[in-house]
């Protein structure tokens, strides 16, 4: 099962991104000439030999090869939280559910994404120090109330939760107004990205009926319904929830945070 998904500069699809399971590497740099899994960027101002990513559990390890340049990983939620990676600094690793690796390339500034949709948060503690003992339980649904993924779901099902269990989902544009009082940077493609996201991090399998659509929207459709019906079902998003959908629900760091993610 992986853990890790590296997404390459201007990817096209889910066909090129890259999933690791724990333990698994991925080497990145303009060199094509590698053997085991590796990821051409193919800009002149990037090394042969880059850099490496290596899957752990619900987060990553980073190691910097190249001998002169500092890495950056930045927090796109984080309203600039970010970690520098020193030449030639192995393994450091990363925390972040969402990063962006920042390469400086002949003057330009490269970016690679990688999402690591396996954090876990746990809600509540037993107080009992006996219960304590022993291996924790797993989370079935690891989500974060505190990211615009949380938020766009909680829109996709506003409607329902409002007492109409049978009404219409809302459009994308529909989520996108919604969202502008508390994340006045929300556009259709944002809304879409984080839909995708959250159909990864919940782990649904496509419809039968939509694995060999052709028509785009059709397939985002049955994504929307999946989510929806999921969330409901287990109480992932719940009344009490609407609240961030609300202007009073954006903070000071939301405004600093990036349009995207």
């Amino acid at each position: 099962m992986y853990t890790i998904i590296v997404v390459p500069p201007a990817c096209a699809g889910p066909e090129q991104q890259t999933r690791l399971a724990p333990g698994e590497k991925l080497t990145f740099g303009r060199s094509t000439a590698v053997r085991g899994r590796h990821l051409a960027l193919a800009h002149s101002g990037v090394s042969r030999a880059a850099g490496e990513i290596a899957a752990q559990d619900s987060f990553w390890l980073l190691s910097n090869l190249s001998r002169t340049q500092t890495y950056v990983v930045e927090n796109p939620e984080g309203a600039g939280e970010h970690i520098k990676v020193a030449p030639g600094r192995l393994d450091a690793p990363v925390p972040f559910e969402f990063s962006r690796v920042v390469l400086p390339a002949a003057g330009e500034l490269l970016g690679l994404d990688v999402w690591a949709p396996r954090h876990d948060h746990l809600d509540t503690r037993p107080t009992d120090p006996e219960l304590m003992t022993g291996d924790p339980t797993a989370v079935a649904f690891a989500l974060d109330r505190t990211k615009r993924y949380f938020a766009v779901l909680t829109a996709l099902c506003e409607p329902r939760l409002r007492g109409a269990p049978h009404a219409p989902l809302p459009t994308v544009e529909q989520v996108v107004e919604r969202l502008r009082p508390s994340w006045p940077a929300a556009n259709r493609a944002n809304v879409q990205w984080n839909i995708d996201y959250l159909s990864i991090k919940l782990r649904l399998k496509p419809a039968p009926d939509a694995v060999d659509a052709p028509e785009p929207g059709h397939r985002l459709n049955g994504k929307k319904e999946s989510l929806v019906s999921l969330a409901l079902r287990f109480d992932l998003v719940r009344e009490e929830d609407l609240v961030l959908l609300t202007a009073d629900a954006a903070t000071p760091a939301d405004a600093a945070r990036e349009t995207v993610r």
